[in-house]
């Protein structure tokens, strides 16, 4: 698909990889709406690169379907949707006070995948009314979702944010299946370490000993490349139905 003149939601688009992202979409030509916490930097990312901000909270899962179709309104259609919301908590299994807290689990669940899982089902909905953007190949739209390498290798203290991303990565053969005859690709991403969030701005000697596994480079990822990765999804109509690690050859030890 070519960027150029498309409609764009990205989700978690006022930081990080979101944010880079909308704007290498923005800069090859797409309208973009960032949607995001209102306590974010998205309507300053949105002013940057020309688009429009919608404040979310993706656990409202029925004020984020008010919020998605304000968005793609203002778009005047929707052709690219990227999740990059998201987040984790540290606990075990079973720890020295009991057993892990349904609650943090579940809310760890409802953030990550049943967050993610309500923004693709309603961009798809968007997608479907669209005419091919390609006569040949009849695309109607593109959905990327964030995973982690987490999802295939969960670490210690990680079994919330693990199931969540694992099921990120799972569901991406199905849902490229389910919509696969009104032409709408559906991947995810799975990212290693990056200079996102918390690990935005650490000295490079602790940065260094986080990425000590990875093959080569060895050090963290930045934005920007997670953002070209999913400029080539978007542009390359054989990708689909799969997570794509991005992640320096690195493994995650158990600790």
């Amino acid at each position: 698909m070519e960027i150029e003149g498309k409609k764009a939601v990205v989700v978690g688009g006022a930081s990080g990889f979101g944010r880079a992202t909308a704007e290498a979409l923005a800069k090859r030509g797409a309208s973009v709406a960032v949607l995001d916490r209102p306590q974010s930097k998205g309507k300053e990312v949105a002013d940057q690169i020309g688009g429009t901000f919608h404040e979310v909270d993706i656990t409202d899962f029925d004020g984020t379907e008010a919020v998605l179709n304000q968005a793609v309104e203002a778009l005047g259609g929707l052709h690219i949707a990227v999740t990059t919301a998201g987040g984790g908590i540290a606990e075990r299994t079973v720890k020295k006070d009991g057993p892990h807290s349904l609650d943090s689990f579940r809310k760890s669940i409802d953030l990550n995948l049943i967050g993610t899982f309500n923004i693709s089902r309603l961009a798809a909905w968007h997608m479907s009314k669209n005419d091919p953007v390609d006569d040949e190949a009849e695309e109607r739209g593109v959905i990327i979702n964030t995973a982690s390498i987490a999802a295939f290798e969960g670490q210690i203290g990680q079994v919330a944010y693990t199931a969540s991303k694992a099921a990120i990565a799972g569901m991406c053969l199905t849902m490229a299946r389910d919509l696969g005859s009104l032409g709408i690709r559906a991947l995810a991403i799975a990212p290693s370490l990056f200079a996102t969030g918390l690990t935005e701005g650490i000295p490079d000697e602790f940065a260094s000993v986080l990425t000590k596994d990875a093959a080569f480079p060895k050090r963290l990822g930045k934005p920007e490349e997670y953002a070209k990765l999913a400029v080539a999804i978007v542009e390359n109509p054989m990708l689909n139905g799969q997570c794509l690690r991005l992640d320096a050859g690195q493994r995650f030890a158990p600790k």
